[in-house]
């Protein structure tokens, strides 16, 4: 299929058109582009063009710098296309309802996502820390066999649809959600869990000592991270064995993977690990 710098081909100079980035997430019918400043008085035609392209496309954003506070929400301008936030999407045979602009959801960590499934074991009681629209906790759910899959998220907006998608996929019965701060909501729940997966990998660093505290003994741990090239997965370790250390604990690395790339030699990391 000819790519996005193929149907500007006519419109923008080659100067342009070596601006362009032919990548850009797809969530729904909602296309979310990364238009660098040089090209602002063309990011209409962009758009029009990513509309052209994409049938299933009905509406086009462009990102305002990066995805910022303690809710993960990117900044977004309508460009082209309906003037709507609100889609829904499908992945790895689950569906998902979402609001772009209120709650975080990356379509980049779908094969991430299926890794993860895929390793859940039988009976396994599962906690998504950070859930939002609740994509693991639903995958999870749906396509393993997990006793019991919880999900924590402190914006309420992400934790609203999360809610709505259970329902949409029917599988209330095997799946609790509750919407907090992780460190108020985990001591309620009094109870460890066989899997601990951590999704947020801008900070999750400082949440290491909850998993620690409410992982089974030979729990497993799903830690994100971003990280240079050159540190991977050395720093990301190094932050496991501190945190571990600082509370006595032993752990034991079982993969480090590479899922996702946010610039040139930047990554996306997750490391499995095993305590004891």
């Amino acid at each position: 299929m000819p790519n996005l710098k193929h149907h500007l081909k006519k419109k923008l100079s080659k100067r342009e058109l070596a601006l362009v980035r032919n990548a850009f997430d797809i969530v729904g019918d909602i296309a979310i582009l990364e238009i660098p400043r040089e090209l602002n008085k063309k990011q209409k035609i962009i758009a029009e063009a990513v509309l052209n392209m994409h049938g299933n496309v009905k509406a086009v954003y462009k990102e305002l710098g990066g995805r910022r506070g303690k809710l993960r929400l990117q900044k977004m301008q309508w460009l082209a296309g309906e003037k709507r936030t609100e889609t829904t999407c499908r992945e790895n045979g689950i569906m998902l309802e979402l609001d772009v602009a209120k709650a975080y959801f990356s379509p980049r960590q779908s094969t991430e996502r299926k890794r993860i499934y895929q390793q859940v074991k039988k009976g396994e009681q599962v906690l998504v820390m950070f859930s939002g629209a609740a994509p693991y906790v639903i995958e999870i759910a749906k396509h393993s066999a997990a006793k019991a899959v919880y999900g924590i998220e402190v914006n309420r907006a992400a934790h609203k649809y999360a809610a709505a998608n259970i329902k949409l996929n029917k599988i209330e019965n095997k799946t609790k959600l509750f919407c907090g701060d992780v460190r108020k909501v985990m001591p309620k729940l009094k109870k460890k869990f066989d899997r601990i997966v951590m999704p947020l990998p801008k900070g999750a660093g400082s949440y290491l000592d909850l998993a620690f505290k409410y992982a089974e003994s030979n729990g497993t741990v799903h830690f994100y991270d971003f990280l240079p090239e050159e540190d991977i997965p050395a720093a990301s370790i190094k932050k496991i064995t501190a945190a571990a250390k600082k509370l006595g604990k032993k752990v034991r690395i079982i993969k480090a993977v590479k899922c996702g790339q946010l610039a040139p030699r930047a990554y996306r990391v997750c490391v499995d690990f095993k305590l004891g």
